[in-house]
């Protein structure tokens, strides 16, 4: 256990090879019943670089003329998000430190070309929960600061079976993905990376 600043904890290789091989398994058959979609930014409908999916009773989604949300069905097909693998839930009840169970996990594919901007995760109403991020395939640069978006920032190397915590005082810091390190990993075909991020989004 790593802590990177206060209530921002990396626990390095959390996952072994074979834990990680099964959870890859479960988050293809999420796939399967709630295919990969783009997202598209507020306002401007620009789309994101990495495709996502959710699943647990809730999902994050954007669209241009909706903005940030979570719902209980997924946008592109109007059928209910798949349930959560156990495997995820029991890794929140080990290291969240927060009783009530996750709602939403956020399933990000990230290409080798993918990135993700610095952002705040805001949009839901349990501020005491942490959200709590897992890591399949390439490595990547990760990057966290403060919780405003002009604060100095340091960025840490996050490779495949890691698990970050973000909490505490650090639960609305600014974070992001910079890029993905090629050759890093066998998980994943040609250089990916799939990141998992569990939430509670109502009040406890």
């Amino acid at each position: 256990m790593i802590e990177l600043a206060p209530g921002l904890i990396l626990h390095p290789a959390r996952f072994s090879r074979a834990h990680q091989e099964a959870l890859l398994a479960d988050i293809r058959e999420v796939v399967r019943a709630a295919p990969l979609f783009t997202p598209t930014m507020p306002r401007t409908g620009k789309p994101f670089s990495v495709r996502m999916t959710n699943c647990g009773s809730l999902g994050w989604v954007s669209d241009r003329d909706g903005g940030y949300r979570y719902q209980a069905t997924h946008p592109l097909t109007g059928e209910p998000w798949p349930a959560m693998p156990p495997t995820l839930i029991d890794a929140w009840r080990e290291l969240a430190g927060f009783d009530p169970p996750p709602e939403a996990c956020l399933v990000n594919f990230y290409d080798a070309g993918a990135r993700m901007g610095l952002h705040v995760d805001a949009d839901e109403k349990e501020p005491r929960a942490p959200v709590l991020s897992f890591s399949l395939g390439a490595a990547c640069l990760f990057r966290y600061g403060g919780p405003k978006r002009n604060d100095p920032t340091r960025s840490v190397k996050l490779s495949s079976g890691d698990v970050v915590v973000i909490g505490g005082e650090s639960r609305f810091c600014y974070h992001g993905v910079d890029r993905l390190y090629p050759a890093t990993s066998t998980l994943i075909a040609n250089d990916a990376r799939i990141n998992l991020t569990l939430r509670r989004v109502t009040p406890a």
